[in-house]
């Protein structure tokens, strides 16, 4: 692994969401592009679930600035499966990538799977959906993992689960402005 195969974020400041994956797969580390897995549905998901007004691809990545949304990792090494990586390789992130959330300050942190935030928090039981508790000063959310290797949700069910985020954000976004 060189330096090269490391996916660098897409980020900015004052973003409404950030898209937290576990780590980068082979695929995106080696085109420099998010998600770029031929199973993975990420790009599909957020299309349908109305974070997009069309569907963007891999090679779009950047483009998704343009709609407020923004992408990162909590680990950089790339692997084959996140299961690859052991609990105590994320949470030795877990302090840089809080501090990389707190300078960034989006309004929403997205975590795609409970594996990152359940070992960057030390919480094992750890639901979907918004949580109680903020990450880096972000409201955070917890959606399932888009990945085609996780079958225990249909692209229904994880259009759903982000649709969720999607109207949150829109709320908060009509609502700062009407206090503008």
């Amino acid at each position: 692994m060189t330096h090269t195969d490391l996916l660098a974020d897409i980020l900015e400041p004052n973003l409404s969401v950030v898209f937290c994956g576990i780590n980068p797969g082979i695929r995106a580390a080696s085109t420099g592009h998010h998600f770029a897995g031929s199973g993975n549905r990420f790009w599909r998901v957020v299309y349908l679930a109305g974070f997009t007004p069309e569907q963007l691809y891999p090679q779009d990545d950047r483009t998704f600035l343009k709609y407020g949304c923004g992408l990162t990792t909590a680990v950089a090494r790339p692997t084959a499966r996140a299961d690859e990586l052991s609990r105590t390789e994320i949470e030795a992130a877990a302090s840089a990538f809080e501090g990389k959330i707190k300078r960034y300050r989006p309004q929403h942190i997205a975590f795609l799977g409970k594996m990152a935030i359940s070992a960057m928090s030390g919480k094992r039981d750890i639901s979907w959906g918004l949580q109680s508790e903020a990450f880096g000063g972000a409201r955070t959310w917890v959606l399932p993992n888009p990945s085609g290797l996780n079958r225990a949700f249909s692209l229904d069910a994880l259009v759903i689960a982000y649709r969720e985020l999607a109207d949150a954000v829109k709320s908060a976004t009509s609502a700062l402005s009407s206090t503008n």
